[in-house]
């Protein structure tokens, strides 16, 4: 079996106010993006990795690599308009048969026995995506502008990497883009595949505000 994963990097840094765009912000001293690419590289599947990157960063992701003495092997692809747009390019460069993850840039502290088990989980049941449940509670906010209550336990926050048979996502990003296709999962629900969810990891965080840089230098420093 053939593994692959698409490692999307499109944000801009503009929900942090940065100049810098997030997958390019240092982490105890060393780029988000390179942390991400070297969680799938310690993967003992040995996943083909395929960064997905704005094509106007492409020059700047090659001097970060020279600096940081970064040789991982990867393959950098041009991004698309939206992240729909940018995992359908990663899938064009895809040309076998196999399973492929799919993983925000921004989510460094993953873990590659969480990869490992997306993979093995897809192998098996087609697809495989991780999510935890909200520690907080949680109320819905209705059209009319009242509120109510939901059950947390009946909730996932979901995760990723998002992993799937090469076959099924492909057939999947075959439809136009819609607005509610906010990550692959909801893609390929809505061309009729089941989805099936695994445990997520705490530490599996998407960088999105500056308090989110402050969280993972927590974690960096513990595991270290």
């Amino acid at each position: 079996m053939k593994y692959y994963a698409i490692i999307v990097a499109g944000g801009s840094g503009s929900r942090m106010q940065s100049s810098v765009a997030k997958q390019f912000l240092l982490l105890d001293g060393k780029p988000l993006l390179m942390y991400t690419i070297a969680a799938f590289s310690q993967c003992p599947l040995n996943p083909q990795i395929l960064l997905v990157l704005n094509i106007h960063q492409h020059s700047y992701w090659e001097e970060l690599c020279f600096a940081h003495n970064f040789d991982i092997p990867h393959q950098v692809i041009k991004g698309g308009e939206q992240r729909f747009h940018s995992v359908k390019n990663g899938l064009k460069a895809i040309t076998g048969k196999g399973i492929v993850a799919v993983h925000d840039a921004v989510r460094p502290l993953v873990s590659s026995e969480l990869i490992l088990r997306s993979y093995r989980n897809a192998e098996e049941l087609g697809n495989c995506i991780p999510g935890i449940t909200p520690s907080d509670s949680v109320r819905r906010v209705l059209n009319d502008g009242t509120n109510e209550a939901l059950s947390r336990n009946e909730l996932t926050l979901v995760q990723t990497p998002q992993t799937f048979n090469v076959d099924v996502l492909k057939k999947a990003y075959q439809v136009p883009f819609r607005n509610e296709f906010t990550d692959d999962a909801s893609v390929a629900e809505y061309s009729g595949q089941r989805i099936h969810l695994i445990e997520g990891e705490r530490e599996n965080i998407k960088i999105t505000y500056h308090e989110d840089m402050e969280i993972a230098a927590i974690f960096m420093k513990n595991r270290k």
